[in-house]
């Protein structure tokens, strides 16, 4: 399980919402909408980031200056740029994964959305996306944005987790289930 797939604390929330009130009064909420994902995928591709993010070697301050620097490097506007520093400043960089995850959920509940994690053994066509987001829709009674994901030791099939729920249809949990299965018998 990632950093990011933990369970989401009431800090990275409340950050989240802050952080989304802001930019919604700045009229700036596209502008962060963007960014935040550049984060996250910086942070999800970058050993090196994390492992900073998380260390206790490093002072608040290099946090605050590596950090900011990055979000400099890489372009991000003000508002997404100050929050990144805030939030090593306020000692909490290694939840920032976290934050951005509680924005986006955030995010999609105020656009009358939910957003769902799908992690699939191969790509998905485009067909099937559309399928998947239908019968979510149906059963979840409002509009379900995909986080798509591929872990190619499922084998086959995928698994979405929606909230609190999770659907597994993948090949490498129903193996499991079938040799449990046959150890029980």
């Amino acid at each position: 399980m990632s950093q990011t797939e933990l369970v989401t604390g009431e800090a990275p929330k409340r950050y989240a919402s802050a952080l989304l009130d802001l930019a919604t009064s700045a009229a700036a909420l596209k502008t962060l909408e963007t960014d935040l994902k550049s984060v996250k995928t910086m942070f999800a591709g970058s050993e090196e980031l994390r492992r900073l993010a998380d260390s206790p070697v490093f002072t608040t301050e290099d946090k605050v200056s590596a950090l900011t620097a990055v979000a400099k490097k890489a372009k991000l506007g003000k508002l997404a740029t100050q929050f990144i520093g805030l939030v090593a400043h306020n000692r909490r960089a290694a939840e920032l994964p976290s934050m951005i995850e509680a924005f986006e959920a955030e995010l999609a509940i105020r656009r009358g959305s939910q957003i769902a994690k799908v992690t699939s053994a191969k790509k998905l066509t485009a067909a099937q996306v559309t399928s998947l987001k239908a019968n979510l829709k149906k059963a979840e009674g409002r509009k379900v944005d995909l986080e798509m994901d591929v872990d190619p030791s499922l084998l086959g099939g995928f698994v979405v987790r929606l909230g609190s729920k999770l659907y597994d249809s993948s090949l490498k949990t129903q193996l499991e289930d079938l040799s449990l299965a046959l150890k029980d018998a």
